[in-house]
């Protein structure tokens, strides 16, 4: 018989421990204490107070519950001493039928991880799919792992610990995430297409209008006529476009999608998630022979990261009119123009001004991303609210000094270029800590011909400042740039800036970002607000009509642009049931009274 959550709600504080025992390793004290949280209104619920509880627990108590958890393939496991969920589990992961070898390894690796950090490593070895990682992703990210800080490393256990509760939760409640299953496989699919010279490696590069991304593109479509879209193509871009018509003939249109492109050794999700998560919201649609009272148009945007031509947002940009024609001329690193790629692909030029839409035939554009950052892992929250994407500026610069001998020029004589940008970076970062939310980096650094016994002659360096809002950039760029006019005046040298990218902040539209609020508050998530540092196609939709996004937690740090890059299947699940709401809510909005 499965848990519900009204036992849990009508449960006296020791049956709430006892209803969920196991469910965190030896620590009833956990679900004891957060009975204090009732009612709770659904399993997602349940697990943020379990969260919270832990979050809210001394270190003695967080170290304690590290600690009550076995070591993988040790001891307990030997002896057959494990709990029956740890058995269930470290059995899914191979690892009671490991080789000699891999047996010695993890020994040495537990040994090693025990001896730095002072309990045992702790790894959901279900994964983030629930049905368990290999052993060479588990000793892989073990290896990972044993060299991270230990208070970071403290942090990613109690993390992982959560993952473990969740998928223990999932089991007692019979809670299968089908739709979070679904959209996981289907990126995982879409993932064995990748650019030559990046396959063999087995890295995940897949740039404009290659063979990988034409067979991507080819492959979205064909999921979009299986979920029931009514229309699918692939417009003059590459963009591949899937139409849900509504009840009503002439209806206004709902817009939503991402991109599909990566960039070089990139993750499987950026992106290509929000183009999933509303195909699984039009599958269940047509299953149910529902017609919304509005069209539904979802776009897999051919181009946003910008690895193969310098343009960016290609794909969306073409939808809002902005593709400039220049752009057909560019090279990649082999010398084949954009024009030349769109020829082999079979697009036509004289269609792409035909892809502009009517803002006055849309309501609006919505986003699903995963939020390609740390913030949602470290709070142990699964979804975010994204109030604004953040404007930007970049530079490209030199600072020009004296490059002498580094032996004979005294420290009170030196015109060191490189000294100069050092101290450049270091203002930069702390000035935009000052703020709280805006982010500035220098992510480029070169001494050209550079010696080590050469005083810095010449460094040149990129500047990237963003901010949630213009009239901050803009604060936080003048500043910055007056601390480098007088750096270089002390110091004797003297600087060259060219800005080589401005994009105004795209902030939420106030009405679509309260019904992400309200479908998430639905699901008993806690609601949290955040500004999004990454650039998204919602910008580019932003020009033209209202949008709002909604960020989903990655783990791993929340790394992207990365291999590690990933989420969990219960994640995307409530990313797909938040978007169902989002489209319940308006249906009724529409609704003809």
């Amino acid at each position: 018989m499965k848990l519900t959550i009204e036992q849990l709600n009508t449960a006296t504080p020791d049956e709430v421990a006892a209803l969920l025992a196991g469910t965190y390793e030896h620590s009833p004290w956990i679900a004891k204490r957060a009975a204090a949280a009732r009612p709770f209104r659904s399993l997602a619920h349940l697990k943020h107070a379990l969260v919270q509880v832990v979050a809210g627990a001394s270190a003695d108590e967080q170290l304690g519950l590290i600690r009550a958890h076995p070591e993988l393939a040790g001891k307990a496991m030997v002896s057959k001493t494990l709990t029956a969920e740890s058995t269930n589990e470290q059995g899914k992961a191979g690892l009671t039928d490991c080789t000699p070898e891999e047996f010695a390894k993890i020994q040495q690796l537990n040994a090693d991880y025990n001896a730095k950090f002072g309990f045992p490593f702790i790894l959901a070895v279900r994964g983030p799919r629930g049905t368990g990682l290999s052993k060479r992703e588990i000793i892989d990210t073990f290896e990972r792992r044993l060299h991270n800080h230990p208070g970071f490393e403290l942090g990613e256990a109690l993390r992982n610990i959560h993952r473990i509760a969740e998928i223990r939760l999932d089991d007692k409640f019979g809670a299968l995430p089908a739709l979070g299953n679904e959209v996981w496989d289907w990126q995982e699919q879409l993932s064995v297409h990748t650019d030559p010279g990046y396959a063999e490696k087995g890295q995940l590069t897949v740039t404009y209008l290659t063979e990988a991304h034409r067979a991507c593109a080819r492959q979205i479509a064909d999921g979009m006529r299986e979920a029931g879209f009514d229309t699918v193509n692939i417009d003059a871009v590459g963009n591949v476009v899937g139409r849900y018509e509504g009840a009503t003939p002439g209806a206004k249109t709902l817009l939503t999608g991402s991109h599909y492109d990566t960039v070089r050794n990139g993750g499987k999700y950026d992106g290509r998630l929000g183009i999933f998560v509303p195909m699984a919201c039009v599958r269940e649609l047509k299953r149910q022979n529902r017609r919304l009272p509005f069209a539904f148009e979802v776009v897999g945007f051919a181009e946003e990261e910008g690895q193969r031509y310098k343009a960016t947002f290609l794909g969306s940009g073409a939808l809002i009119g902005h593709f400039d024609p220049k752009w057909l001329d560019q090279k990649d690193a082999d010398g084949i123009t954009m024009r030349e790629a769109r020829q082999i692909a079979g697009l036509k030029e004289e269609d792409i001004a035909k892809l502009q839409r009517d803002p006055a035939k849309y309501l609006g554009f919505i986003e699903v991303h995963i939020e390609q950052g740390p913030v949602l892992n470290e709070l142990d929250i699964p979804l975010g609210i994204v109030t604004s994407i953040n404007g930007g500026v970049r530079y490209v610069g030199e600072v020009i000094g004296m490059a002498s001998h580094a032996g004979t020029t005294p420290m009170d004589r030196r015109r060191d270029a490189a000294a100069a940008v050092a101290e450049l970076i270091l203002f930069a970062e702390q000035r935009a800590a000052r703020d709280g939310d805006s982010v500035a980096t220098v992510g480029m650094l070169e001494v050209p011909s550079g010696s080590i016994n050469v005083v810095p002659g010449l460094c040149k360096f990129s500047l990237d400042m963003r901010a949630p809002n213009n009239p901050q950039r803009d604060a936080l760029t003048a500043d910055v740039l007056a601390e480098l006019k007088a750096i270089c005046e002390r110091r004797g040298v003297r600087y060259t800036l060219e800005e080589s990218m401005r994009a105004s902040a795209a902030p939420s539209a106030p009405e679509w970002q309260q019904r992400w609020e309200k479908a998430v508050d639905t699901l008993g998530v806690p609601l949290f607000r955040m500004p999004s540092g990454a650039g998204h196609d919602a910008m580019k939709l932003h020009e033209v009509m209202p949008q709002a996004m909604l960020f989903v937690r990655g783990i791993n740090s929340g790394i992207s642009h990365n291999p590690l890059e990933s989420s969990t299947n219960d994640d995307m699940q409530l990313a797909v049931e938040a978007f169902q709401l989002l489209l319940n809510n308006l249906a009724t909005e529409q609704a003809p009274s």
